[in-house]
């Protein structure tokens, strides 16, 4: 499922895009906004991945917020102004919906956000970015550790560094590869780099993560133990 928003001055804009993206069962649309600044401020502290974005509005251009998006999120601007569209490609957007939108069009515009969303999952295995506290944290994923769960937050664990994220383990485990195993209730670690394994609690550079026992068969396949 793509995570998307939608921002929008006009209600019935947005009354539209909730209704074409309830037919398309590969979009989640988790939020709409009347205001790009409360949907920036969204966006800050949310995983999204797509936004559907009116370009002419009062307090802060479609432009402008798009520029100020986070890395990897897709832009598809929805418009009632054609000449809009040089300066939305320019920056690289998904697509540009001319208003009043259609099904069809709608549906052909979040194909190709699929699309871009799956190619970047194959190209990019190595690393993702993250959101921590006011900065995007790129995260390697031949140095990465192993995540904890604490309260709303994980903490990502590399050698030396540790990034503080507000995701859920659910989010994060779709964007790691297959040897990152869950092992416990808030755990979750990179196979490859375990240094022994021991009753139920294993090490990894220094560290000691306990194991559960409903996860410790499929820790044992995964080591090949």
């Amino acid at each position: 499922m793509i995570k998307a928003i939608a921002v929008d001055d006009e209600p019935v804009a947005l009354d539209i895009i909730r209704i074409h993206a309830a037919k398309v069962d590969f979009v989640d649309l988790k939020e709409t906004f009347s205001s790009a600044r409360q949907a920036l401020d969204f966006l800050a502290n949310e995983y999204i991945e797509l936004v559907f974005l009116d370009i002419n509005m009062p307090d802060m251009s479609g432009l402008e917020l798009a520029s100020l998006t986070p890395p990897g999120v897709q832009i598809i601007f929805t418009t009632a102004h054609a000449l809009y569209a040089v300066a939305g490609f320019d920056m690289a957007i998904t697509d540009f919906l001319l208003k009043p939108i259609n099904y069809q069009r709608f549906l052909q515009a979040c194909t190709l956000a699929q699309i871009r969303t799956n190619a970047q999952t194959q190209f990019d295995k190595n690393s993702f970015f993250v959101k921590d506290s006011y900065k995007w944290v790129k995260i390697d994923l031949l140095k990465l550790l192993y995540i904890k769960a604490e309260d709303n937050y994980l903490s990502l664990a590399e050698p030396g560094k540790q990034t503080l994220v507000r995701m859920t383990m659910q989010e994060i485990m779709k964007k790691l590869p297959g040897n990152f195993l869950r092992v416990h209730k808030s755990y979750i670690v990179n196979t490859m780099l375990i240094d022994d394994l021991e009753s139920y609690k294993l090490s990894i550079c220094g560290a000691t993560i306990p194991v559960a026992k409903p996860f410790m068969e499929d820790l044992k396949k995964a080591l090949a133990i």
